[in-house]
């Protein structure tokens, strides 16, 4: 990798961490962000793997910062960036089925948090009823906000996400 291949990487990577975490921020000023019911606006961005491989580790690490300025007890910011880890390499290995892209992270979500509210927040209620407020938070954010936002950057993508030489 050339030098300012590994340069757009990273600050493709950088940019998309940044904007999750300000999504987050947004999410959480309206109490969304966390809990049984919450839509984070910012897993629409899981989407983006479709487009780049920098986004894997962006969102990765936007999550991890998110979490840890919001304030989340450690096994939600261990096991939720557990989560966003695995939304976000399924993702891109689905990235050849554009539809299927946001499939993982609502999955991966679905599963893993409602064990983080019960266990780490103490939050009344069952797993499966978690994981259905969480799964549906999930599917509003990647598939809803998600593909708008793919298919809004489709026409963009060779403007923002090809690496080009200088």
């Amino acid at each position: 990798m050339h030098n300012s291949r590994k340069t757009l990487y990273l600050a493709q990577a950088g940019v998309i961490a940044a904007v999750y975490v300000v999504l987050t921020m947004i999410a959480a000023g309206f109490d969304l962000a966390s809990g049984a019911i919450q839509v984070r606006f910012s897993e629409a961005l899981t989407v983006l793997p479709f487009f780049t491989p920098a986004a894997v580790p962006g969102l990765i690490v936007g999550c991890l910062l998110a979490n840890i300025l919001t304030g989340c007890a450690l096994p939600d910011i261990v096991f939720g960036t557990l989560a966003t880890a695995i939304g976000a390499f399924g993702s891109y290995a689905l990235r050849k089925q554009r539809f299927l892209v946001p499939l993982p992270p609502v999955a991966a979500n679905a599963i893993i948090i409602p064990f983080v509210l019960r266990y780490a927040y103490q939050i009344p209620g069952s797993i499966p009823f978690f994981m259905a407020t969480v799964g549906a938070g999930e599917v509003i954010a990647c598939y809803v906000f998600g593909l708008i936002l793919l298919h809004a950057l489709m026409p963009l993508k060779s403007q923002i996400f090809a690496a080009k030489e200088c």
